[in-house]
């Protein structure tokens, strides 16, 4: 394994010291680093992984210095754009250095979204013309041949990182003073609801939260839509579902997924379902991959969602505020519930594969 300071300082020995990205559950340990060692100007957790791409260009123009950006492999999707259209050599030709998370590794266990984005993370590399290596020990010689590649090419190149290759390396991640737990809000949510409600969670320790509590209850999961991928399109699923079905979707949203793809709501709303609920959980953190901060608490989402179009939005901070507002919640209103970090140890993962809660949660919808 690699000790995570040591790499992190070597690439800021090589004038590598401007970071930017989406946190990820393999580069935890390297982001936590990052988050100790660098200053807020050094390091910009960013909307999604597209936004960190146009803005490695802009920093790399500015100072004719290297970004380096940091992502999950399945966020590769979001930088085909700017890499191809903005970075690439037969455009503007705008070298950085792309640290990407390996899940889904061809012949290693993971979990079901991230199988198909694991086979093709390197022949999509490959295929956008993006030279790669896999990180190993000999970190220093590939950061070296990275940075004598940019400067030489002036492109973009990447290095592959799998799972487990950082040492552990530890902070104590931001609190708030909030006391009540995502679990519990979500545990709240479903005992207002009926059977013919239906929820669409958002990827991460939600979904995974919402299965056990079902199983706890002795519930099935036909009336749960668990989004295990596709990072912040969870209210543009469940919009999509409001057009053809007159039963309530509640969609459950994080912060993090909010602020990813935060345009999908200005379209929902002026596009206005009656039986589209928002709800919003905004612990102000990453928290599925790290605990990494986000904007949550920085920004006045509720004036957000109200510029877009939503009527009214309520806020919760406890279990009967969120009660009290579930049963307030019209057309076109949101809610936000505050809670703080942290979730069991023992937490589990669903049982059933995305196909089988698709296809159970089809049928119960339609029925």
């Amino acid at each position: 394994m690699i000790n995570t300071k040591q790499f992190y300082d070597y690439l800021v020995s090589k004038n590598l010291d401007f970071f930017v990205g989406v946190p990820d559950s393999l580069l935890k340990n390297l982001c936590a680093c990052i988050k100790e060692n660098s200053d807020a100007k050094h390091n910009i957790i960013t909307a999604n992984e597209g936004n960190a791409i146009a803005i490695a260009c802009g920093y790399h123009m500015s100072s004719n210095k290297y970004g380096v950006v940091y992502m999950q492999n399945s966020g590769l999707g979001n930088t085909v754009n700017p890499l191809l259209s903005l970075a690439d050599e037969e455009v503007y030709n705008i070298p950085m250095l792309l640290v990407i998370g390996w899940r889904g590794e061809p012949g290693k266990k993971d979990e079901p979204q991230h199988v198909k984005q694991g086979k093709l993370t390197l022949p999509l590399l490959e295929t956008m013309g993006i030279e790669y290596m896999i990180l190993e020990d000999n970190y220093q010689e590939q950061i070296d041949k990275c940075y004598q590649y940019m400067q030489e090419t002036n492109k973009p190149i990447a290095l592959v990182v799998r799972k487990d290759t950082f040492e552990e390396y530890n902070i104590t991640k931001d609190k708030n003073d909030f006391t009540l737990t995502r679990e519990q809000s979500l545990d709240t949510i479903i005992k207002q609801l009926n059977d013919d409600d239906f929820i669409v969670s958002t990827t991460g320790k939600t979904s995974r939260e919402i299965f056990e509590l079902r199983e706890k209850n002795n519930q099935g999961h036909s009336n749960d839509f668990l989004t295990v991928g596709s990072m912040g399109h969870t209210a543009s699923i469940a919009f999509g579902l409001c057009l053809n079905t007159n039963k309530n979707i509640y969609c459950i949203d994080g912060d993090g997924s909010f602020i990813m793809h935060m345009g999908g709501l200005a379209i929902i709303a002026q596009n206005p379902c009656d039986n589209f609920k928002y709800i919003l959980i905004n612990n102000g953190a990453h928290e599925s991959v790290g605990g990494q901060p986000t904007v949550g608490f920085n920004i006045k989402i509720d004036e957000i969602l109200k510029a877009v179009g939503f009527k009214k939005v309520y806020k919760a901070t406890t279990e009967e505020e969120i009660k009290e507002a579930m049963d307030k919640m019209n057309s076109m209103e949101a809610l936000i519930i505050y809670t703080k970090q942290g979730s069991r140890k023992d937490l589990g993962r669903p049982t059933t594969t995305p196909i089988e809660n698709k296809k159970a949660f089809m049928k119960k919808l339609t029925k």
